[in-house]
């Protein structure tokens, strides 16, 4: 059909309680999927599929601590494959209506958990490539894009330009290196790891079947399915100032 574009709005309850907007866009033209919402620290975390590449990105804004001598915000994109059936399509999404604004949101199913290990540095300027959508989503992060080194072997294969990449030094073979949560000298490298949760998400579609007057069944798309999933990033930092959020608390 013609290329359509939708946005929506979704009330959602976060896991302390608070209830947040969600907002959702999809571009069936350009076969992408996009969401934002702010989490309970105040971070800002956008979500984009990009199906026509098989890239998805993660957006985080952190909020510095001002007295800490952080900047306002400190900005990280990861960049990870999509895979088929994550995401409902983004020409279904388009045809999402918005039904009960008011209503506040809880995912019917909970995916698990996913810890990434992001060892690959992105180079921002060369990343267009990878997805128009790298340029503006990540505009903020371009000293701190990651992705992992199995999905940079699948790029590969489908002939995305390699000299985007560089492979960051591994904890496997730094054994010094600590997690930046345990590490005291602020200006040390260390392994970082950032959190973040998609709260409500549409992850499948629902089929309901019809019976004609021959006794014939169909069947028909009626519905999505919604799904909430967290992600856990661990990456490497030049010094540990770049992970001020990952401490023991």
């Amino acid at each position: 059909g013609p290329a359509a574009r939708a946005e929506l709005r979704v009330r959602v309850r976060l896991p302390g309680g608070q209830v947040t907007e969600e907002s959702l866009q999809a571009d069936s033209g350009a076969d992408c999927v996009s969401l934002e919402l702010r989490a309970a620290d105040g971070a800002l975390v956008t979500l984009t599929a990009d199906f026509r590449q098989e890239v998805k990105i993660f957006r985080a804004l952190i909020l510095g601590e001002l007295e800490r001598g952080q900047s306002q915000f400190q900005a990280l994109c990861f960049v990870t494959r999509l895979h088929r059936n994550e995401i409902i399509p983004s020409e279904s999404m388009a045809k999402l209506r918005q039904k009960n604004p008011r209503t506040v949101r809880q995912a019917e199913e909970v995916r698990g958990l996913e810890h990434l290990s992001m060892d690959v540095a992105v180079n921002f300027s060369k990343a267009a490539q990878l997805s128009s959508h790298i340029h503006n989503v990540c505009s903020e992060a371009r000293e701190a894009i990651y992705t992992r080194e199995e999905d940079v072997k699948f790029w590969l294969e489908k002939g995305v330009d390699g000299s985007m990449f560089e492979v960051l030094p591994q904890g496997s073979e730094l054994p010094e290196l600590q997690r930046c949560r345990l590490c005291q000298d602020r200006w040390k490298p260390c392994m970082c790891s950032y959190s973040l949760s998609i709260e409500w998400y549409p992850c499948m579609l629902k089929y309901c079947r019809s019976r004609d007057a021959g006794g014939k069944v169909s069947s028909y798309k009626c519905g999505i399915r919604s799904c909430q999933k967290g992600y856990t990033f661990h990456y490497y930092v030049p010094q540990k100032q770049l992970c001020l959020w990952d401490e023991e608390t």
